[in-house]
């Protein structure tokens, strides 16, 4: 079932240079990781789905955020792991819509309304 989407400000387009990534958090849900790769921007969960490690302290490698704990990498166009990683719960990806120099990002309703926040487990649940 289809869910309406909320958009929210997340970052203007001059914060964040290309290479570079920033934590944030919308609403009161999960915290998200804003990339700009080469001046496209992406969104993914900001948290590894092999140990939840914060992918924000990571290197963001072209299109490969790398996890700072165990060196996983995911593709932030998709969230598909890669590598030896590749069996891994794929990261949540999130659309994102530039508004002037604003950086907006669409969350579910449900989610961007929800009174706890959302991460996932060790084994990839959301709790």
């Amino acid at each position: 079932q289809l869910m309406d989407v909320e958009y929210f400000e997340v970052a203007k387009t001059g914060e964040i240079p290309p290479g570079q990534t920033k934590r944030v958090r919308p609403c009161k849900g999960e915290y998200l990781l804003v990339c700009n790769m080469d001046g496209e921007i992406h969104v993914v969960e900001d948290f590894c789905s092999h140990d939840g490690a914060i992918l924000g302290f990571g290197d963001l490698d072209g299109k490969y955020i790398v996890c700072p704990r165990h060196l996983a990498q995911f593709d932030i166009t998709c969230g598909v792991a890669i590598g030896a990683w590749k069996n891994l719960r794929p990261l949540h990806t999130y659309p994102v819509r530039i508004t002037g120099d604003t950086i907006e990002v669409g969350i579910k309703i449900y989610e961007a309304h929800s009174k706890t926040p959302s991460r996932p487990n060790k084994r990839g649940r959301r709790v």
